[in-house]
Formats: C-alpha cells, structure tokens, sequence
C-alpha cells in the first residue's frame, strides 16, 4: 500500500509530542514492512526540506502556524497526481478539513478533542478560531462517514457523543519502546525525588504540581523536584517556583535527549500527570515501563491510562489540597510504592507497538479495499 500522512509536526520537530511518537512508531513498522509512507508535515529552522527517516518520507513545507493552509495547496499541486491507497489525517491542532478535497479513502487519527479546554491554553481570539474550527470540521468527518483511529475510551466516547458511528472508531492505544523504556531499581534516588514528564503548556497544569509540592515541603523538607520537558509555559512555572521559595528543590531540565529522560524516569520515586485533558497518557506509560507510577488528573485520557489505586493513583483535577495529600502518602509508604511500581510494569507490558501497527494496517486494509471496490 501507499500511505499519505498529513500532521502538523513530525518526530523531529522540537515541538514535537506523543501525537509525533505515536505516529512514527506506528508508520515507521509499517514502512519497515514493505508499505510506502510518505509523511506531509510543517518545517522549522534547521530542517530538510525532505527526508527519509526509519522508512518515512518525510516532506516539509511552510512554518508551524499557517501549515493547515497549505496541506490542501500541497494536495491539490502535488499529491494528488500520485498514486495512494489511503490518506492519513491527523487531527492534533486545527484540522485540515481533507473530506472535501481529497479524492482517496480518508482516515482519520485523533488523540482528543480540544473543545472548550483551549480556552485555558490560548487567548481569547486564538481560542475562538481552534474552537470554531474544530466544530466545523467535525461536522464534515462526521458527514462524509470518516472513520477514526482513536487512542482510548474516553476519545471514542467523546466521538460518538459528537455524532459519530461506533462503527467507525478504532480504538489503537499508544504504547511503549519496551527496548528503551525499562525498569533499573539500582537507579532509584537516595532522596525523595518526584517529577513531571511532558510538555509544559499552561493546560497540562504543571503549576498544580508545584503547588503541591510547597504544601508537602512542609512537612518533607528533603523532597525535590523534577521537571522534564519544556513549552511556552516554562518561564511562568519558574517564576512561579520562585515566589514559592522552590527554587533550591526544583530542577527544570529542558528538552533531554531519550536516553536521559529513561534514567530521569529510572530515578524517580513516582510521577505526577497534572493535565487538565488527554487523549491517552503516553508519558504515564512510558513512566510505567520504567518501574515509575504516577499520580495523575481524573480525567478523560489519564483515567485510561492509570489503573487507580492499581498501577498509580488519579487525584481531582485542581485540587491542590487532594494532590498533596497523595503525594504526602506515597512518600510515606515504601511498602505501596513498591505494589504500584510492580503493577505499572507489569501493565505497561501489555502495549507494545508492533500490534498497534498491525492493528492499524489490519483496519486502513479494510477501508481501502473498501474503497476500491466502491
């Protein structure tokens, strides 16, 4: 088969996510399996123009802000002159409305649904214009039959309270590089060290976790932070960690490469996951697989990816009285660290992206034929 992949961002991308992870590790094994992937995404300073990465064609063009107009330009000039079996939209900002220009079968991949959550993220003007988008968009999936890979229950439940077919999600859970991601106790720090692994956007709540922990500083004063990862959010979170009087217990670390996030996980006593929404909760499991357990937002996304009270704990979203009181309880209880961390191993275990990518084909294989003989 010949797939067309259309995302805002690939692996690459400093910006990049776990929409980005998700997407290379599923496509990378499917063009390793003789699939022909050529992958449409926007460009940043420094990148190729074209590429070829892990078996991925990867094709860039236009800046990071206004690359949804020029998906459909580069559809209609270009690619549409090629020969593909399917076209693949990922919708992970606005959406790039391919129903109605794109004349192969579409599918469609979608982690969550921003809904009004955007608000807490960008201004008013901005919020509006995802918003808005995204309702439009919606309606015409919704019109033309598009069917969806999704990565949890709670995504396909939001879908189908959009209107959508059951029918027509498919749940493909994001997984884990089990040969990256593993446990190593040996590594585990001396002192209570507990951390945040991901973006730091305003609506993944990371000054919640900060919050907290000046809470639980008093009563644990050798406690000490990490945070891994960076975003737009990162200078209001460290001045904030500064008029906490965190400063000497908190760490941020900025974008690390693979290798030092496993062993920042590694070293970990647990995670805590303070967004306000997910799709699934990659880094959770990522943290799982490392013998970390997390407590994380009861929210939809994280609430599939935490079995509470079994592989990690959920806490009410912005209750910063609820976080501290587990954060404080697990720090106190080696006993039910232990049982957590066995049981977020033995968990994570269970996803593994060689069947999440033929899963995938097993489905594009069927809308394809389908569309062929339609």
């Amino acid at each position: 088969m010949r797939i067309l992949i259309f995302n805002w961002q690939d692996i690459t991308h400093p910006l990049s996510g776990g929409a980005e992870v998700h997407l290379h590790s599923i496509f990378s094994r499917i063009a390793r399996s003789g699939h022909e992937v050529t992958l449409f995404c926007s460009s940043y300073p420094g990148a190729q123009r074209e590429q070829v990465l892990d078996g991925i064609r990867i094709i860039r063009q236009g800046g990071r802000q206004l690359f949804n107009f020029h998906v459909p330009l580069a559809y209609l000039l270009r690619f549409r002159r090629e020969v593909f079996n399917v076209v693949i939209d990922d919708i992970n900002k606005i959406p790039f409305f391919t129903p109605l220009y794109v004349r192969e079968p579409v599918v469609g991949i979608v982690h969550h649904l921003f809904g009004r959550s955007v608000f807490a993220e960008a201004n008013p003007l901005v919020g509006s214009y995802v918003y808005l988008m995204e309702r439009w968009a919606l309606f015409f999936y919704r019109l033309y039959r598009i069917p969806f890979f999704v990565v949890s229950r709670s995504t396909r439940e939001e879908m189908q309270g959009r209107g959508f077919r059951p029918g027509d999600l498919h749940i493909v859970h994001n997984c884990v590089d089990h040969d990256l991601h593993r446990p190593d106790a040996s590594r585990r720090s001396d002192v209570p060290l507990i951390g945040y692994f991901g973006r730091l956007k305003k609506y993944k709540g990371v000054d919640q976790f900060i919050r907290a922990a000046a809470l639980v500083r008093a009563t644990h004063p050798e406690l000490h932070l990490v945070i891994v990862g960076e975003g737009d959010d990162r200078p209001r979170l460290e001045r904030m960690t500064v008029e906490l009087g965190l400063q000497q217990i908190v760490t941020f670390t900025g974008y690390v490469p693979e290798k030092r996030k496993v062993e920042l996980l590694q070293e970990m006593w647990f995670g805590v996951t303070t967004s306000s929404k997910e799709g699934w909760g990659l880094t959770v499991l990522e943290s799982n697989a490392c013998g970390t357990p997390v407590i994380a937002s009861d929210v939809p996304g994280l609430r599939d990816a935490v079995n509470n009270g079994e592989t990690g704990l959920l806490y009410r979203h912005g209750d910063i009285e609820d976080l501290a009181g587990k954060i404080r309880m697990l720090l106190d209880d080696p006993v039910q660290r232990r049982r957590l961390s066995d049981n977020a191993i033995a968990w994570a275990g269970g996803f593994n992206w060689d069947n999440a990518a033929e899963r995938t084909m097993e489905i594009l294989r069927i809308y394809a034929t389908n569309s062929s003989q339609g």
